[in-house]
């Protein structure tokens, strides 16, 4: 009987551990984060978007990922999304590009508000890592996380060639805007 009661104490103490891990081990999820790019010219603009990135924000440490599918990206033109995954980022070979880092600083995950953070870490594109800094937006409503940022990209960085043919009209550097909910996971 003796064995009994301990065993059931070791169990009721296990499950409250758990729990309690389970609680402060927080993750927010989001699978169709919206991504957009946009290349300006004096002779043309051209945008794509993709509905299809993948986003984890993990609560205790402040880690961050985001994983984008190359072939994702939708253009208004067939021809330019063809000459984007097959000439400038050669998405049967790369076929994603990711950011992996930290948020800083750590905010409150579940206090609703408004919050100003860098996420430090590294961004692969094009097969070639850099070291980045991107400032961006969180916004914490009711247990969901809402994430907004806006930065440049330049296409040497990652090793992205223009052909001289068409160098008028895509821009050495491209503008990227993500934005997206993450719902709690546990």
């Amino acid at each position: 009987m003796n064995n009994l009661k301990k065993t059931c104490k070791l169990l009721v103490f296990s499950i409250t551990l758990f729990l309690s891990f389970s609680i402060q081990a927080q993750n927010y999820v989001g699978t169709n984060v919206k991504v957009n790019l946009f290349s300006s010219t004096p002779i043309e603009d051209i945008k794509a978007q993709s509905n299809k990135t993948n986003a984890v924000i993990i609560s205790k440490t402040g880690e961050v990922a985001f994983q984008i599918p190359i072939k994702s990206f939708e253009f208004e033109k067939k021809l330019m999304q063809e000459h984007f995954n097959e000439n400038y980022m050669e998405s049967d070979k790369y076929p994603t590009a990711s950011f992996k880092g930290a948020v800083e600083p750590n905010i409150s995950w579940t206090k609703d508000g408004d919050y100003p953070v860098l996420a430090k870490g590294s961004l692969t594109v094009h097969g070639i890592t850099k070291p980045r800094t991107i400032s961006g937006n969180i916004k914490v409503q009711n247990g969901t996380i809402s994430i907004s940022t806006s930065f440049d990209v330049a296409c040497v960085d990652h090793n992205i060639e223009i052909p001289m043919l068409v160098f008028t009209k895509i821009a050495k550097v491209i503008n990227v805007k993500i934005n997206g909910t993450l719902n709690l996971k546990n």
